[in-house]
């Protein structure tokens, strides 16, 4: 049997039942890593050593008979763009080739404490910017489906980690679709939790009011499981909500194998979405998958959110303001890549950060700076943040009367490396369908949903704020029905 195609459900019981050790299971990851990953480069540090040492701990446990935490012994890959106390963070940039934080984000903090043991930290387009994994400083992540493709980004290699049998479990984040769209692309389950749901204390940001960690998982329960660890209020980070909680998230698994957990469930299929080019092939699978939602007893209309037209530019908007104030800091004077080839303090400015980051980084704190200058940020920038609000009173109308809204995950389906990276606008464009969702601060899901031509096609399943415990059950039952045949 190979172990490393069982779920993490599945993982969890063997481990319980001491029919491998957490040794054996860590052994076979990191040979699976070894075997793979010099083809696929999901991985940009391997941290072998901590995970044997922390794998034998978490044997002896068990043999002291004390009960491991949730994520007893599971193998976890983290995006590079979270911090990690002694384990290097780069974000898939020159900037930081070397940087070594001294501290763990949140999330890290909390596998470490629920016993889950890290394999390392997975590639991304630098700083998360990006829907292709190909930016990144360490070279282009491959998608294990198909390795002409892409795998999605900016959490590419979380993504591809995951379907490639590399990890079990994987964090990415989600700015406008980071965790979705990768999901997508490489027939993997991606959830993005409602803002303030996930502390971010530790994450890198890319635009504050944005940015979300994300999990990955082979399936729904897994995706759904690992979520339910990492949720809480975290007065360490001031977005956090006082009405982060796991318990509904855990409550929404127990009834996995019941289908009919979506009977009378209000859908709405906003008709804004379902207009734009997509695909052919997408939507015929997405029809096949709202029909099998729609037969298991979920009541589906087309309903109208006029404002979601202008969210990929509101988007890009607000996004780039909030990169050019972030990235500010990496200036070559407190960490990061300083250049030698200064003479004043100007030319150290300007000169590590020209050779430290790459053509879509510089690109999009330009495009920041612009929106943000004196002459610009009336008409750009805080219009942007009026339409905004427009864009959430749709999704608050919506949800008065809808428990879930469905939509493809990405309007496209992977495509070849290089194919995009020469019209950044069409590559913005595979964000159309998910960056509404993290203007709003909602919870969203892609679940698999079929093939065209050999590529995978996602669902995607949107939530109202703090009311994952819907986006689950609907993910659950669209899950149940694929594999019956319904």
């Amino acid at each position: 049997m190979d172990i490393t195609k069982l779920t993490a459900i599945e993982t969890k019981e063997i481990i319980k039942k001491r029919e491998l050790s957490v040794k054996e299971l860590i052994g076979s990851y990191l040979d699976k890593i070894d075997s793979v990953d010099k083809e696929i480069n999901a991985f940009i540090t391997l941290n072998r050593e901590e995970a044997l040492k922390n794998a034998e701990k978490l044997d002896k446990k068990i043999k002291n008979g004390q009960s491991l935490g949730a994520l007893g012994g599971l193998p976890i890959g983290i995006k590079d763009n979270i911090v990690t106390k002694d384990l290097k963070t780069t974000c898939g940039s020159k900037m930081l080739e070397n940087f070594i934080p001294p501290y763990d984000g949140k999330v890290v903090e909390k596998i470490k404490k629920e016993d889950g043991i890290i394999l390392g930290k997975l590639n991304l387009d630098e700083f998360a910017m990006g829907s292709s994994t190909e930016t990144s400083y360490f070279g282009e992540t491959k998608n294990p489906i198909n390795m002409e493709m892409v795998p999605g980004g900016s959490s590419g290699g979380s993504a591809a980690a995951v379907k490639a049998g590399e990890v079990l479990l994987s964090l990415g984040t989600d700015t406008g679709g980071s965790t979705r769209q990768p999901a997508a692309f490489c027939d993997v389950v991606g959830i993005k939790p409602s803002y303030g749901l996930v502390s971010r204390y530790g994450i890198v940001s890319l635009a504050n009011t944005l940015d979300t960690v994300g999990v990955l998982g082979k399936d729904v329960e897994d995706a759904a499981f690992f979520l339910s660890t990492l949720t809480g209020f975290d007065p360490l980070d001031s977005t956090s909500s006082e009405s982060a909680k796991g318990e509904t998230i855990r409550e929404s698994i127990v009834n996995k194998n019941d289908i009919n957990t979506i009977k009378g469930m209000k859908v709405g299929l906003p008709k804004e979405f379902f207009q734009t080019e997509i695909d052919k092939g997408i939507s015929r699978e997405v029809n096949k998958a709202i029909k099998i939602l729609e037969s298991l007893g979920a009541e589906i209309e087309e309903i109208s959110m006029p404002y979601l037209e202008y969210s990929l530019a509101v988007y890009h908007v607000i996004v780039a303001a909030e990169i050019s104030s972030n990235l500010a800091r990496f200036d070559g004077i407190r960490y990061g890549h300083r250049s030698e080839d200064y003479n004043t303090l100007d030319e150290l400015y300007i000169n590590s950060r020209t050779e430290a980051l790459g053509e879509e980084v510089k690109r999009r704190i330009m495009f920041g700076t612009y929106y943000l200058s004196k002459s610009n940020a009336n008409s750009h920038y805080e219009r942007a943040l009026k339409i905004r609000r427009l864009i959430k009173e749709d999704f608050d109308r919506a949800f008065g009367k809808y428990d879930i809204l469905l939509s493809p995950t990405s309007p496209i389906l992977p495509f070849k490396f290089g194919e995009k990276m020469t019209n950044p606008l069409s590559m913005y464009k595979a964000d159309l369908f998910t960056v509404p969702v993290n203007l709003g601060g909602l919870c969203a899901m892609s679940i698999p949903c079929g093939y065209e031509n050999g590529l995978p096609v996602g669902l995607q399943i949107i939530g109202d704020r703090f009311k994952e415990a819907n986006i689950i059950k609907a993910g659950l039952a669209l899950e149940g029905g694929l594999k019956n045949g319904i």
